[in-house]
């Protein structure tokens, strides 16, 4: 069994690293494919296979095991929600295995959105379970992945018990060619595997038509536009010597919103096929900086709301540097509300407690340890609530495609006001 040297779950790692990277890097300086020789000149087999076929339960024991909760509790004595999603990647990886056998080589490609069912009130043991979902017989599966609090041993978990569900995309390529390749399509049994399934479709389906409404697709509507008209009246108004208005203190400008690192990617860190690094630590890290940036853009602590859909673009090598960039790109209340017609910004809404939803972007790329040319390894939103009254101000037309684009996402993942979620007492999930 191999050691638990990146974060991750002991159950979940049984099959993720199949040598040591000492090994793995022997190979390498040998001129040999790390990693070919457990999937190359397997037969495929690609009988349909039913959604019980790769199902996959483990218990997180972190109510009977405190040592093991020090990989999982912060300082505050919150869960650390970056380290659950390094886990539910890893049980994907298990899941997807199952799923299409040996033969193939699979990667994350993406993951769905991500809300919170319901808070926890308390550490206690916690059951991550999934299966596929959705495949079609082409090169990609949907795993669909929960986590919940744990009953006793042959109890099912309750509706209550559901703490997240969130969705993962693996796409299965070929290990020499490493192009994409076909996996067994799925057979459903129930009315309700039926119902997955058609959602996993009506999911993809969704997603192309996302694409062709981009704004790198198409331009801003007729009310985006004239709301980035209204925001620069308003900046116009807040510089104009003739005019009473300022710039209040709770309204900060998106480029001073900003937080960045460089990290070299250790090996300790890679996936099971050896040379790149692991889907779920790059969502970590990803998640955790997003928490930093709201903090410091708040001067509050943020509670975690939501992670809009996410794509990994390009694979993160091991040895490489890893450069993420958070930024503050949109906030609920916003600058100048839709309704606004007296001075958005100003905190004058009415005498209950300020709530923001604040929603961050984080901006990925590569760059190889010789820095060449940098690559886009992804784009990754998340959306948390701040006890503040504070605003973010584009000013840049990029800055501005970035707020309608986070506006848009803001929209389209609900209107469920945030003081709902976070009236509810007990343990948040936040960093």
């Amino acid at each position: 069994m191999p050691p638990r040297t990146d974060g991750v779950f002991r159950g979940l790692t049984d099959t993720r690293l199949p040598m040591p990277w000492i090994e793995a890097l022997r190979l390498q300086q040998d001129g040999q494919t790390v990693g070919s020789s457990e999937t190359s000149g397997e037969e495929r087999d690609l009988t349909p296979k039913k959604m019980t076929d790769s199902y996959h339960r483990v218990v997180l024991p972190l109510g009977q095991d405190p040592w093991l909760s020090d990989t999982y509790i912060n300082s505050s004595g919150h869960i650390r929600l970056g380290t659950i999603f390094m886990d539910l990647d890893a049980l994907s990886g298990i899941i997807v295995y199952k799923h299409t056998g040996g033969g193939v080589t699979t990667v994350t490609a993406g993951v769905d959105r991500i809300e919170l069912a319901h808070p926890l009130t308390e550490i206690c043991d916690l059951e991550y379970s999934g299966m596929v979902t959705y495949a079609a017989g082409g090169s990609s599966a949907e795993i669909t992945c929960k986590v919940a609090r744990a009953r006793g041993e042959g109890e099912p978990s309750r509706p209550e018990d559901l703490l997240l569900t969130c969705t993962f995309t693996m796409v299965a390529l070929d290990p020499l060619t490493r192009k994409p390749t076909p996996i067994p399509r799925l057979v459903c049994e129930t009315p309700a595997q039926e119902a997955l399934f058609q959602a996993g479709a009506a999911k993809a389906m969704a997603q192309r038509a996302e694409r062709k409404t981009s704004l790198l697709e198409v331009e801003p509507d007729d009310e985006e536009s004239a709301l980035i008209h209204r925001i620069w009246l308003r900046q116009i108004e807040y510089h104009d010597p003739h005019r009473p208005l300022r710039q209040p203190p709770n309204v900060l400008a998106m480029a001073k919103t900003q937080l960045s690192t460089a990290a070299i990617m250790q090996p300790q860190y890679r996936n099971r096929h050896q040379t790149m690094i692991f889907g779920g630590y790059h969502l970590k890290q990803t998640f955790e900086l997003a928490f930093c940036c709201a903090a410091s853009f708040a001067h509050a602590r943020p509670t975690f709301v939501s992670a809009d859909p996410c794509t990994f673009r390009s694979p993160v090598p091991v040895g490489s540097v890893l450069y993420l960039t958070a930024t503050v790109v949109y906030t609920d209340p916003a600058v100048v509300e839709e309704d606004d017609a007296s001075g958005g910004g100003d905190g004058s809404r009415d005498n209950s407690p300020p709530l923001t939803r604040v929603h961050v972007r984080v901006d990925s790329k590569v760059r190889e340890m010789e820095h060449g040319t940098a690559r886009v390894t992804g784009q990754f939103h998340y959306t948390f609530t701040v006890p503040k009254d504070v605003r973010v101000l584009p000013n840049t037309y990029e800055e501005y495609m970035r707020y309608i684009d986070a506006r848009r996402r803001m929209r389209a993942g609900g209107k469920r006001p945030p003081a709902a979620r976070d009236n509810q007492e007990g343990v948040n999930l936040t960093e």
